[in-house]
């Protein structure tokens, strides 16, 4: 499950289906492109990016100054936006707007693997700092800089599509891939959140709704096309620079070069039960203490996560929520069954019932797109159609290898109703995505997603409302920096490498654990050069 989907719609499902409008899993916050978005950026209450550290982006515009840009458009097939551009205000943004501050010297939207070969050779030449972007999605804002972002969102075919694998461009969004996988009755094992690109999610693991059964998203891939920073396209698979596949796997985006398609291995698109379950938030620690003793040792059919928010809004009023949902790969009696033990362990009934639906509309309810067409499913300025928005957010993560005492039950109880104390609206909390099943039968080494062990990952969030005061957002970010902190007592000391924390002081061995000096050592035959260089990429200090 990705990051939005933790603030997916947590009350609108009856038996039979919704019985009120989702709300997209990643796009609940304000506005689409802000108000004068063509002129300066402007960091609004949220703070400005992490993208690159003021020297470095000093350094990088300095560069950029005196690169020939104009070349570089006549070089591309694609097109090349600049600032002053009619369409630069847009072509900018990164999904967070507390990242808008940010302003590139350039975007080139990529048409081809030969455009991409150009942009790296504009970024030796000059010494222009360059960064990929797929979706844009980046926790950090790594996704966009000061130099060059290569967007290879044009890159977006779905082709070959059968004899159990299929080949998907880069710059894919997950709810065109999966709209595009489901005409062929098959599926990949994405996450929920709809205009998140395959690339950024692939190349960092990838956890999703059905990963239990069928493994992380970088388990399934069977091939990758990267062109690394001296140009060169590559086709990396088990056989062909087998190291750079394998690094690939889960070693994250940005680090060895740029992806421009994949092979995913697929899987039939069986028809699921979906299940959200609400509890009164008085029950919040036996759900919790039931859930973790349920949801990671399931058969690997069922996946499961847990939600503990604050209302909308905040206040003293509202009481925060508490809410288990999931999927299962099987019959509805068969999810009644399992969900039955959980109430048997929390020992009282929740609100919502189990109910079937079709693999792509379940992936539409996921996305909080249940009542949208998929050209809805975007953001505006992503398709014409589009009706989603953007939304500012503060977040980290923990993956837990054991479960939690009552002591760290109480921690989360105590935090998230401290939450629906602060100012500032929007909502925060904690969700918990299950991990086990097949993504645990895999060695640890085998790939570079090194976490193996894990029961869960805990994905620690905040939002706000777009008339936060900084005084406001700065008063959440404190209290998720210390609600983060109060739980890695009880935590492995691993963090999810697509939930990238610029603040996590250790996150070579957070991230990769024992895969890092392997990576370094991939990271170093394919750009000794080191033409990428975001702070947290492999080789950064």
């Amino acid at each position: 499950m990705d990051r939005r989907g933790f603030f997916r719609t947590t009350s609108a499902f009856a038996v039979g289906g919704l019985t009120a409008g989702s709300v997209a899993a990643c796009g609940r916050g304000g506005g689409g492109a802000p108000a004068g978005a063509s002129g300066a950026g402007t960091a609004g209450a949220s703070g400005t990016g992490t993208a690159t550290t003021p020297n470095a982006a000093a350094s990088a515009r300095a560069s950029a100054a005196a690169a020939d840009w104009s070349a570089l458009g006549r070089g591309l097939a694609g097109k090349l936006v600049r600032p002053g551009d009619a369409d630069y205000g847009t072509a900018r943004l990164l999904f967070d707007p507390r990242f808008d501050a940010l302003r590139p010297a350039g975007i080139a939207y990529c048409e081809n693997t030969g455009d991409v070969a150009e942009c790296l050779a504009f970024a030796r030449r000059f010494a222009v700092s360059v960064t990929a972007r797929s979706g844009g999605h980046s926790y950090a804002g790594y996704s966009s800089g000061p130099g060059l972002v290569i967007d290879v969102t044009r890159l977006n075919t779905l082709t070959d599509v059968g004899s159990g694998t299929a080949r998907v461009g880069a710059g894919t969004r997950l709810v065109d891939l999966y709209a595009g996988l489901d005409a062929h009755g098959v599926t990949v094992p994405g996450g929920s959140c709809p205009t998140v690109g395959v690339a950024g999610l692939a190349l960092g693991g990838g956890i999703g709704v059905v990963t239990r059964a069928y493994g992380t998203l970088s388990d399934n891939l069977t091939s990758v096309q990267l062109v690394t920073p001296d140009g060169t396209v590559r086709e990396c698979d088990a056989e062909r620079d087998a190291d750079l596949f394998w690094a690939c796997r889960g070693g994250g985006g940005g680090n060895f070069g740029v992806a421009t398609a994949f092979t995913f291995a697929t899987h039939p698109a069986l028809q699921m039960v979906l299940f959200f379950l609400n509890w009164p938030w008085s029950q919040a620690s036996r759900v919790i203490t039931a859930w973790q003793g349920w949801a990671p040792d399931a058969p690997d059919e069922l996946w499961s996560n847990l939600h503990a928010l604050s209302s909308p809004g905040g206040g003293a009023g509202p009481t925060p929520t508490i809410q288990v949902g999931g999927t299962y790969l099987g019959t509805l009696n068969g999810a009644q069954a399992l969900i039955g033990q959980l109430v048997d362990k929390v020992g009282s009934a929740p609100q919502g019932q189990p109910f079937v639906s079709s693999h792509p509309h379940a992936m539409m309810i996921e996305a909080g797109c249940a009542q949208l067409s998929t050209a809805q499913c975007h953001l505006p300025w992503q398709n014409p159609a589009g009706t989603l928005r953007r939304e500012s957010e503060f977040a980290k993560s923990h993956i837990f290898t054991r479960a939690l005492s009552g002591p760290a039950v109480s921690a989360i109880v105590a935090a998230v109703e401290r939450r629906q104390r602060l100012g500032g609206g929007g909502q925060g909390g904690v969700a918990f995505d299950a991990l086990g099943g097949a993504v645990n039968r895999v060695a640890p080494d085998a790939t570079a997603f090194a976490h193996r062990d894990g029961l869960f990952v805990a994905q620690f969030t905040t939002t706000w409302s777009d008339a936060a005061t900084p005084a406001q957002t700065g008063a959440q970010q404190d209290w998720l920096r210390g609600f983060h902190q109060s739980m890695a007592p009880y935590a492995s000391g691993q963090a999810y490498q697509n939930y990238l924390d610029p603040e996590l002081a250790n996150w070579q061995q957070a991230y990769y654990g024992a895969n890092y000096p392997r990576l370094l050592q991939v990271r170093e035959k394919y750009d000794p050069e080191h033409v990428f260089n975001l702070p947290q990429g492999i080789g950064a200090a």
